[in-house]
């Protein structure tokens, strides 16, 4: 090989590698790919989601498998850090992680804390029941006299469901598994949450049923937090998402984990 041919495959090598970073511009990214990890925050209890799974041990969900893709992007080791969304505002505030991919609703009180990628999923409310309660079998039924709806306190779901039930009873309690305690012991009728932990309920119990609103009631956009004024790495997030959409590897990965019915394309 000559000398010319070595420095025009040099030069050539130089292009490919300033191409290829070309997209990767933000602090974050450049902090990320340096170290050679990314840290992504997640809940593991959020059934398709982020979801340990009691009997394997292992985590699945949506957000699992997009986290490993969006590892691969970048060609560094994936870490997950252990949050909820008790922690998510701290966690976003003191550098637990990079970014948090937990099916994040987007509400106006997280906007000071956090940036919000475009969505990728979004929900509505749904209401659980039991399978055994005849004269309660579609969501037109539960708002009559003589029926308990369960809500949990501090959540977006207490004031819109209060709202929009006018006859049913709503009852609020202080925590997620108390609302299906609630139900079970006949206290009340049917309890609500999102398409996820409905889903949840469906597939792990042999009592649940998930009745459906014809139309989307109190639809929730979900996204991915990153932390405030990091509009570069965002940037770059949102780009990840276009891809993974455009690619046909979100639907893949919302219809494997049984969440195509809220999947966001657009």
């Amino acid at each position: 090989m000559t000398n010319k041919h070595r420095i025009s495959m040099f030069l050539m090598a130089c292009l490919m590698m300033m191409s290829s970073t070309a997209s990767i511009a933000s602090e974050r990214a450049q902090r990320i790919m340096a170290s050679g990890e990314i840290k992504v925050c997640i809940w593991p209890d959020y059934f398709a989601i982020s979801y340990r799974n009691p009997r394997t041990l292992k985590l699945e969900g949506i957000d699992i498998d997009m986290a490993h893709a969006l590892a691969d992007r970048l060609g560094v080791k994936l870490t997950f850090v252990e949050s909820s969304f008790s922690k998510l505002v701290e966690n976003m505030e003191n550098n637990a992680c990079d970014i948090s991919m937990h099916a994040i609703g987007v509400r106006d009180d997280r906007k000071p804390h956090m940036e919000f990628s475009k969505p990728y999923l979004a929900s509505g409310i749904y209401a659980v029941g039991t399978k055994d309660n005849p004269d309660l079998n579609s969501w037109d039924s539960i708002d009559q006299e003589g029926v308990v709806v369960v809500v949990q306190k501090g959540t977006f779901m207490e004031p819109v469901v209060k709202a929009r039930f006018k006859h049913a009873e709503v009852a609020v309690v202080d925590s997620f598994k108390a609302r299906e305690q609630e139900v079970l012991s006949g206290r009340a009728d049917v309890f609500m949450g999102d398409y996820p932990y409905g889903k949840r309920m469906v597939s792990l119990t042999k009592w649940a049923v998930l009745l459906s609103p014809d139309e989307p009631f109190a639809k929730t956009d979900y996204a991915y937090a990153v932390p405030k004024g990091e509009l570069e790495w965002l940037k770059e997030i949102d780009g990840f998402l276009l891809e993974m959409k455009k690619s046909g590897k979100l639907s893949e990965y919302a219809e494997k984990n049984g969440l195509s019915e809220i999947v966001v394309m657009d």
